[in-house]
């Protein structure tokens, strides 16, 4: 009896680990459902790294941290694109990959475009962070 209690926590642990990862989709992918206005692209890094690197063209640029804490520009985001996929990338799809499920939780529809270096070997088009979009 046990074993099958150990084996049903275990089971369920990993089924709500699949419920909260985020689809993985391509910047190609990306850009496209952005440029059809379905989704809204997210740069979920902080801002020393948008300054340093730039950012993708079509990014808003929203930190994690501000996600993780009061989500003061998150919040007026989600409600201004209800509705829209929310699609995100980082550096390298971590952080873009934990705020993407964490959205899905919420029922927003998110995917993970995974990081800056994928959508400049993609050849999309960047700008500078303290460009106006």
């Amino acid at each position: 009896m046990k074993l099958l209690r150990l084996f049903a926590a275990m089971l369920a642990t990993a089924l709500l680990g699949l419920a909260a990862e985020a689809p993985k989709i391509t910047p190609a992918e990306a850009a496209q459902r952005v440029a059809a206005g379905k989704a809204v692209l997210v740069d979920c890094r902080e801002p020393s790294e948008w300054s340093d690197t730039g950012v993708a063209a079509p990014a808003t640029l929203l930190a994690k941290s501000d996600f993780d804490g009061a989500q003061k520009d998150w919040k007026a985001f989600l409600e201004k694109n209800a509705g829209k996929e929310v699609i995100l990338y980082c550096r390298s799809g971590g952080r873009a990959g934990t705020v993407a499920a964490a959205l899905a939780e919420k029922g927003v529809k998110a995917s993970n475009a995974g990081g800056f270096k994928d959508w400049q070997k993609a050849g999309l088009p960047t700008r500078k962070a303290d460009a106006p979009k």
